[in-house]
C-alpha cells in the first residue's frame, strides 16, 4: 500500500480544509515546493496535489505552485483540481504529472474520461467524493443523488489506473477514516483505491491495510503537517 502525502494548495500556500469549506483553512506553509522535497527527502515514493481554487474555479490556479513542484522533486505526482477538458488533461501530463484526477467531470461527462483513459492509458484517475454515500462534485459544493459505487462501476472496462476515494465528512476532522465504505468500494470493483479523508494516526493505516481489500493506498494531508502520524513509522506500516 502506497502514502500518499497530500500537498493542497489555495492561493499559492499549502493549506488543510476541513470538510471540504474554504473559508476553514488552516495554512500550513507558503513554499508548497520545499514542502514537497521534505515529504520526498523522508521516503515517500507519490505525492497527491490538488488545486482547491481550481475544483472551485473549473479550470487550474494554482499552477505555478504544481510547476514548483514538479520542478523540485523526482518522484511521481498526481493531481486534481479544475481539470474539466482535454486540453487541460493533456497540458499537465506533458509538464510532468504523472496521473491527473478527474472528479466533477466523471459525473457530469463520463465520456470524456473515457476519451482520456484511452488516449493517457495509467496516467488518469477518477477522484470520487462524498457525504453519505452520495456523490459530490465542483469542489464539494455540489451534492448529486449518484452513488458512489454506482459511479465506480461505470469506470470499470475504461482502464482509468485507480479511484481516489475520499469521505467529506471525514476529511480534515481528524476523526479516521470510512474503512467499511472504503473497503467496500474497493471489493465492489476492479480498479484499485485509494482511501482518502480522515487519515489521522498510524491506527487508521493499519486499519486500512488490513481492512479486507486490497487497496492501492492512503492520502494523509492534515495528520502529517500536525505531527499526529510520524512519516517514518507511517511509512514502514503501509509497506508492511
Amino acid at each position: 500500500m502506497i502514502l500518499y502525502p497530500a500537498i493542497d494548495l489555495k492561493d499559492g500556500q499549502c493549506v488543510r480544509l476541513l470538510r471540504g469549506e474554504m473559508d476553514a483553512a488552516t495554512v500550513f506553509g507558503d513554499d508548497p515546493a520545499a514542502q514537497a522535497k521534505s515529504f520526498v527527502k523522508a521516503g515517500c515514493k507519490w505525492l497527491h496535489l490538488v488545486d482547491l481554487n481550481g475544483a472551485f474555479a473549473g479550470r487550474p490556479v494554482n499552477g505555478a505552485a504544481v510547476e514548483a513542484i514538479l520542478a523540485a522533486v523526482d518522484v511521481p505526482v498526481q493531481l486534481g483540481g479544475g481539470i474539466r477538458d482535454m486540453a487541460t488533461i493533456e497540458g499537465w501530463l506533458t509538464k510532468g504529472v504523472s496521473r491527473v484526477i478527474l472528479g466533477t467531470v466523471a459525473v457530469e461527462n463520463p465520456d470524456l474520461v473515457r476519451e482520456a483513459a484511452a488516449a493517457f492509458p495509467g496516467h488518469v484517475a477518477v477522484g470520487i467524493d462524498a457525504r453519505n454515500g452520495r456523490v459530490a462534485t465542483k469542489g464539494w459544493a455540489e451534492e448529486t443523488d449518484v452513488m458512489v459505487t454506482d459511479l465506480a462501476r461505470q469506470f470499470e472496462d475504461a482502464g482509468v489506473a485507480a479511484i481516489i476515494y475520499t469521505d467529506i465528512d471525514r476529511d480534515g476532522a481528524m476523526q479516521g477514516p470510512n474503512v467499511t465504505a472504503t473497503a467496500a468500494l474497493a471489493n465492489a470493483v476492479q480498479i484499485p483505491v485509494i482511501a482518502s479523508g480522515g487519515v489521522s494516526s498510524i491506527d487508521d493505516l493499519v486499519a486500512l491495510r488490513d481492512c479486507g481489500a486490497a487497496l492501492d493506498g492512503a492520502i494523509s494531508g492534515r495528520a502529517l503537517y500536525d505531527g499526529a502520524i510520524d512519516l517514518s513509522e507511517a511509512l514502514r506500516v503501509v509497506s508492511a
